[in-house]
């Protein structure tokens, strides 16, 4: 290591003229070293520049192999030889070093440490969007436990405005939902759109190019851009959706609780927001939602019906005269019985077609865990359904207090397929515990978006007494007080 101060004063001593045996005894280090610090200092005054000492090649045990080393590469290309093979091959010759030095001289000479520079191509207004998939493992405060969570992430390329959402899965129809989302959010659609080489996007590669699935081609032509995708291995060719990953771990994932999914999504919704959005790009100088502003009239606009996502499917009429669907049996009209109809479940409904597309049933999709394994079948008309009527369940819990009136409200909302099913278990949850801890723990789930009657239920197992304990307690006492006295 370079010492400036050592140097200084040998040269300047050496200058009043003092030796240099004499400056070797003085300071402690060798003679050469000493005419070395004078001949640089010597020649950078003379020339102006460092003086730069040739490097002496050290013969290695490898030179010998070299030749034959070159000749095993050019003879196995497709597949490469290994270096393991190599080793073996050139100590059957004589080689007596190790495998280190191999290793080291092979990836100089196959250029493995010879990295790409990384160029960030600007793209103009409008041109192009990335979209990805990321997944993380989230702890929710609800169950104490960590869960696998997806996000999907879209960005515009030229203003880095994003959009992310929770997803269930990596399906196609799942990325269908997610960029119709987005589009929906950035209120248009860029000319280009760049992924990786998911399966929803491409089937396979053909003379290095993408052969993209069929579907996912005739979405892309119903939004009118030109789907394009990265060569595999090379993730920096989208690199401007993988980096805001990291921006999303670092800024939204950590540091945060939450409470379930729901939870996240809607600090996901605030984070995107007021924090993504108003961020100043290190790149572009800018915060994304500004430069959005620019490039938002070169997207193209929005079709006037999005694509159909739905599912469909064909399914034979049972004896029951219902079709099975998704582990439920949905009610068709008796002289179908027998015969193969279309059904298409769309959002909340499932509907049934006949052979000429003209629709036969419709009915809500079945509620996801609902024990009513039958929906809409007409034998249930005739009976009297052991449940009370939903107004009398929904004056029930509004008597409780006034916060149930705005639960009530946002059960239908959110949950109008089950609100009977999620007032009646609150309701029953009135047998255990004071109603003011369930007014809380309604409270409570307002303010975090959560309208499950089992996370309220939840809530008061581990932060309210159980009414039925205090009573059992009690009468064991007396027993056992009785049993003394006895």
């Amino acid at each position: 290591m370079k010492d400036n101060q050592l140097e200084n004063t040998i040269i300047t001593l050496h200058d009043r003229g003092w030796p240099v045996r004499g400056l070797s005894r003085e300071f402690g280090i060798s003679r050469g070293r000493i005419r070395r610090i004078i001949a640089s200092n010597r020649y950078k005054r003379e020339t102006g520049m460092d003086h730069v000492q040739a490097k002496t090649k050290i013969s290695s045990k490898l030179d010998a192999y070299k030749e034959h080393i070159a000749e095993l590469l050019e003879q196995h290309v497709d597949p490469p030889i290994t270096n393991q093979r190599i080793l073996e091959l050139i100590r059957e010759k004589g080689y007596q070093g190790g495998k280190t030095i191999l290793g080291d001289y092979l990836a100089t000479i196959r250029r493995k440490n010879a990295k790409q520079p990384v160029y960030c191509v600007e793209t103009s207004p409008g041109d192009m969007g990335s979209h990805d998939w990321s997944e993380y493992y989230v702890c929710f405060s609800e169950t104490g436990e960590k869960q696998k969570v997806v996000f999907f992430s879209f960005i515009l390329n030229y203003c880095r405005r994003q959009y992310i959402e929770v997803a269930l899965d990596k399906t196609q129809l799942t990325l269908f939902k997610c960029l119709i989302n987005t589009f929906t959010y950035l209120e248009g659609v860029p000319r280009r759109i760049k992924s990786d080489n998911q399966k929803p996007c491409v089937d396979r590669r053909e003379f290095g190019k993408p052969v993209f699935n069929a579907r996912f081609l005739d979405f892309a032509t119903h939004y009118h851009f030109t789907p394009l995708s990265i060569t595999p291995g090379k993730p920096i060719e989208n690199l401007k959706i993988e980096r805001p990953f990291y921006y999303l771990e670092k800024s939204f994932l950590n540091g945060r609780s939450f409470f379930n999914r729901d939870d996240l999504k809607s600090q996901l919704t605030d984070w995107l927001r007021d924090i993504n959005d108003r961020r100043v790009h290190r790149t572009t100088k800018q915060t994304p939602f500004d430069l959005y502003k620019q490039e938002y009239p070169y997207l193209q606009p929005l079709p006037a019906k999005h694509y159909d996502t739905s599912v469909t499917g064909y399914r034979i009429v049972n004896n029951e005269s219902c079709i099975e669907w998704s582990g439920y049996f949905y009610a068709v009209p008796p002289g179908y019985m027998h015969k193969s109809c279309l059904v298409r479940e769309t959002g909340d409904r499932v509907m049934i077609y006949a052979d000429n597309g003209s629709e036969i049933a419709g009915h809500p999709l079945a509620a996801k865990g609902s024990t009513d394994k039958y929906i809409g079948r007409d034998d249930k008309k005739n009976n009297p359904s052991p449940l009370p009527p939903i107004k009398e369940i929904i004056s029930r819990v509004e008597s409780m207090g006034p916060v149930m009136g705005e639960y009530i409200a946002e059960l239908k909302k959110h949950k109008p397929n089950s609100v009977r099913h999620h007032l009646l278990r609150v309701l029953s949850l009135r047998a255990t515990y004071q109603k003011q801890d369930i007014l809380t723990a309604v409270a409570r789930g307002l303010k975090y978006k959560v309208y499950e009657s089992g996370a309220i239920e939840n809530f008061l197992s581990v932060n309210a007494e159980k009414k039925n304990e205090i009573t059992l307690l009690q009468k064991n006492l007396s027993f056992n007080d009785h049993q003394r006295e006895r």
